[in-house]
């Protein structure tokens, strides 16, 4: 895919789109100078944007985009980039596509049942209510600018630097026992693969859940990335009595399972690695949590 691609928030989903089609023309903005400094040294038009100021030349970057992928966490109303930059994104004439990274925490509590796009938004959670106000809002600005917008719905992201086996080996993982609580993974690789898909397929946008097809109980992954590692896994805690921070434990009130069919038929979404096994195996061979 050769295109001009801005990314709100070039973090770990965007290196892993980058990796997987180097003809993109990646310009993007990062919180700190430090790390645009970095992206700059790696070939990638970058921009300071902390959610208030803005480098200069960020909104000719931004006109001069073919499709937009933002990744930045929710900002308050009316100051976010969707609104920030509205004058820039009008000024866009390639403008075709926006894809916007959010959660599939956005469905609350759905106990044991199967799920799909169609499902009831039932969150609860004001983190995930931020994301569902953002998803409206970068809808109607591709409304306004005549841009298609796809919402690609995320479970837990994992991949090289971010899984259980390196948090084994920092001595960091715990094996939290919470009966009938399952969650579904992505690996940011297969994350890649349904962004460069819904970006080159010209399907009208929609909403897309991109996850693994097997959601499973976070215990077992956290077994499964010892026996890899070949120790000991940590003993197992119940959630009633286990110590989480609040952010921790809210994950572990809501239950879902997250269907990806949809963009199996429509996208031919295929991932690489459908369950957390076959992730955890290909990172653990690649060298992760030695």
């Amino acid at each position: 895919m050769s295109a001009r691609l801005f990314f709100f928030g070039f973090g770990y989903c965007a290196e892993a789109l980058l990796r997987l089609d180097p003809a993109i023309e990646a310009s993007g903005t990062a919180r700190s100078g430090a790390r645009v400094a970095a992206l700059r040294d790696a070939g990638v038009e970058a921009y300071a944007f902390d959610g208030a100021k803005a480098d200069p030349g960020l909104d000719a970057a931004l006109a001069r985009a073919e499709a937009i992928v933002v990744s930045i966490p929710p900002q308050a109303a009316g100051q976010g980039p969707a609104e920030r930059f509205a004058g820039a994104l009008a000024a866009a004439p390639n403008l075709s596509r926006i894809v916007y990274f959010s959660t599939v925490g956005v469905y609350g509590d759905h106990g044991d049942a199967w799920i799909d796009e169609t499902a009831a938004t039932r969150t609860r959670s004001a983190r995930s209510l931020a994301r569902l106000a953002d998803e409206a809002r970068w809808i109607e600005a591709g409304r306004v600018v005549g841009a298609e917008v796809d919402i690609l719905r995320l479970p837990g992201i994992y991949g090289p630097g971010r899984n259980a086996l390196d948090k084994l080996r920092r001595g960091e993982a715990r094996r939290i026992v919470k009966p009938g609580q399952v969650f579904n993974r992505a690996h940011v690789d297969d994350i890649a693969a349904a962004a460069r898909l819904v970006l080159t397929k010209g399907l009208p946008g929609q909403i897309w859940n991109v996850a693994d097809d097997e959601p499973a109980p976070p215990q077992d992954v956290i077994v499964h990335a010892a026996t890899l590692l070949g120790v000991p896994p940590p003993q197992e805690e119940p959630f009633e009595t286990a110590e989480l921070s609040p952010f921790a434990a809210s994950f572990y009130g809501e239950g879902k399972r997250v269907s990806n069919a949809k963009a199996k038929t429509l996208l031919g979404f295929a991932p690489a690695y459908p369950t957390y096994r076959e992730g955890l195996r290909a990172l653990w061979e690649a060298g992760e949590g030695a």
